[in-house]
């Protein structure tokens, strides 16, 4: 195993040198773009239970999904796990899929794969539908709004929008105390008939330095990520660093989580976080979660994007079922998501004994 972790490491600081590099010949001055919001797809979130809990999850992680939230917290696995997700949002206007497998090869290391796919299909394209108050076609001009009567149904056409992403996780333990992961990710993003293609690295660490209490941080898009589009720009994605601490409380059959996290960007997003200084901004999102004789959890939060989501669980042999719920606005306009998210335990099949 360790000619293994060393195989992995060495990878691993291939990805980080060499990230930036591999499509620095296919971007130009005027196609570099610095990407606000760049591969927002990936901030969503997965899992009903850190969902549940606000994605206050850096410092809880402990099963698959950790290959998400944090994939140093693979490494507190103890047996295979897979997880599936399905999520509909916005009226249904787009859907959200994610399964995901974690293995444990021995009791200090932990590999995993995920799968992330969102996609909004139908999308009407009026860019060649456009004409005039005397239903004639409006040809590309500047003053194209001004000429613009109405559109001729039979000229619009649809396209999709899909974004998918490949995560490779590997995780240690180097003591009881504290592990260390990373990711490697392959983003594939289209939009109509352009896509773009690209690889980013997340690194990702746990320590408990006292019992029941943990401090996590996972550096997304550590090396910026990077997809060039057939277009010939290319988007870069600067890191992300979500940081946070958790305490497990125990009162006879019940046991209490609460949990926060502080993120850090550096998408110059201003007035849209809690607190931000020139291009650098923070924001906090905490949740809790209550389990009674670890069997059944409710859960409750809030988010960065100042969201508050409610969720619930239920712990069958080999199966966790999940549930979150979350309001994006006061009104309708946008709709209510409801996340339900599934998770195979394979107990008889544990890895290393």
């Amino acid at each position: 195993m360790r000619n293994l972790s060393s195989r992995v490491v060495s990878v691993c600081v291939f990805a980080v040198l060499a990230t930036p590099l591999i499509f620095s010949s296919r971007a130009d001055a005027q196609g570099l773009a610095l990407a606000k919001y760049g591969n927002d797809f990936l901030s969503i979130g997965v899992g009903g239970r850190a969902l549940g809990m606000g994605s206050a999850y850096t410092s809880v992680a402990n099963d698959v999904t950790a290959g998400y939230w944090n994939p140093a917290g693979l490494a507190r696995m103890e047996y295979p796990e897979i997880a599936l997700m399905h999520d509909q949002r916005y009226g249904d206007l787009v859907s959200y899929n994610y399964v995901a497998g974690a293995m444990p090869l021995s009791d200090d290391e932990t590999i995993g794969l995920s799968l992330i796919v969102s996609s909004v299909s139908s999308i009407p394209n009026t860019q060649a539908a456009g004409v005039d108050m005397n239903n004639n076609p409006i040809p590309p001009t500047d003053d194209y709004l001004g000429l613009l009567g109405g559109l001729d149904p039979s000229k619009i056409t649809y396209f999709s929008a899909t974004d998918v992403a490949l995560i490779g996780s590997y995780a240690r333990k180097v003591n009881p105390d504290f592990a260390y992961g990373a990711n490697f990710k392959i983003i594939r993003r289209s939009l109509g008939p352009d896509y773009g293609t690209g690889i980013g690295f997340d690194v990702g660490a746990m320590y408990s330095p006292f019992n029941n209490f943990t401090l996590g941080a996972n550096l997304q898009n550590a090396t910026t990520t990077v997809v060039a589009w057939t277009t010939g720009t290319t988007e870069v994605t600067t890191p992300t660093l979500a940081t946070g601490a958790s305490y497990q409380l125990n009162a006879g059959p019940f046991t209490a989580t609460p949990a926060v996290d502080l993120l850090f960007n550096f998408e110059n997003m201003k007035s849209a976080s809690e607190a931000h200084l020139a291009f650098a901004s923070a924001d906090v999102r905490a949740g809790a979660e209550v389990v009674y004789k670890n069997v059944i959890a409710i859960r409750g939060g809030f988010n960065e994007v100042k969201q508050f989501a409610v969720g619930a669980g239920i712990h069958l042999p080999k199966l966790i079922i999940d549930y979150s719920f979350a309001r994006f606005s006061s009104t309708d306009a946008l709709g209510d998501t409801h996340r339900i998210s599934l998770e195979l335990v394979l107990e008889n099949d544990k890895s290393g004994k």
